[in-house]
């Protein structure tokens, strides 16, 4: 059994919760780098020219990448053959946010109420997703989401029988009524089956999936082909102010359901979509 002390875990935590505000990952600035090139709007253009300086800036400066510093996503790969000492998991992931954030300057956007709306002032509690699986590594991935792309985010529980149309109509849809507001171009998650919870949970995993990696279904690989060129047909462009390039890519995560479900969710990471991942 292989221990992992709980301040170590806060260590980590911090030191992603400042990596991943202040570097964006590189297969997302290589994509926004590439997509200058098939932009056919040239305002469009200047725009992702900004965005890529604006990350550059950021990277050397070590300041954020966006005012938006998020709430922070954690996803913790447990492996069944681990055991946390000195403390617990949850706490030292949380402590490692406060940490993070107040060593980062990073802007702390959690409320303690959703009614009554008073700030904690250290971006606690994080949103923690567990997963136990084999082995005896610890894996821990920081995302911080920004409220303009969650806030356009959407579930729907189709029919079956509503089919592939459906959910491409749902996906398209999302996109469409989110326009400038979830600050294109954005990385699409969509999470497909499981329940009305679980879906939610897919499309976010899926953001974490490096630009230009395929699901390794051919169905799906070809359903996020031809999700991505129609959502770059809608001509809502660079951060809603027209042009080609309304995302830079799409990705769908599937997981089994009820026979009389569809659930669809759609979860947008704008053009900052961070995350920063370390294995113990």
């Amino acid at each position: 059994m292989k221990e992992i002390e709980a301040k170590k875990i806060t260590e980590i935590v911090k030191l992603l919760c400042i990596e991943a505000n202040y570097d964006l990952p590189k297969d997302i600035f290589d994509a926004l780098k590439e997509r200058i090139k098939e932009e056919k709007s040239p305002l469009g253009r200047e725009i992702l020219k900004n965005i890529i300086k604006n990350a550059e800036i950021a990277k050397g400066k070590r300041v954020p990448i966006c005012q938006d510093t998020g709430i922070a996503v954690v996803f913790v790969e447990i492996g069944q053959d681990i055991r946390i000492v000195n403390g617990n998991l949850k706490e030292a992931i949380n402590e490692g946010v406060r940490l993070g954030y107040e060593e980062g300057y990073l802007r702390k956007s959690v409320v303690k109420s959703p009614i009554v709306r008073q700030n904690t002032k250290d971006n606690t509690p994080a949103i923690i997703h567990y997963n136990i699986c084999e082995g005896d590594k610890l894996s821990i991935t920081v995302m911080p989401k920004g409220a303009g792309s969650e806030n356009m985010s959407a579930l729907k529980m189709l029919k079956p029988s509503d089919g592939i149309e459906g959910i491409k109509n749902f996906v398209i849809e999302t996109v469409q009524n989110a326009g400038p507001n979830a600050c294109p171009p954005l990385i699409v998650g969509v999470g497909i089956g499981g329940d009305f919870e679980f879906a939610p949970y897919l499309a976010k995993i899926a953001l974490l999936r490096s630009v230009g990696e395929r699901n390794t279904d051919e169905m799906l690989a070809q359903l996020e082909e031809e999700l991505l060129q129609e959502i770059n047909m809608l001509g809502i462009g660079p951060q809603g102010l027209g042009g080609s390039t309304t995302a830079i890519d799409v990705h769908i995560e599937t997981y089994p359901t009820h026979i009389a479900s569809l659930p669809v969710a759609v979860n947008l990471g704008c053009h900052v979509t961070r995350h920063a991942t370390f294995v113990l």
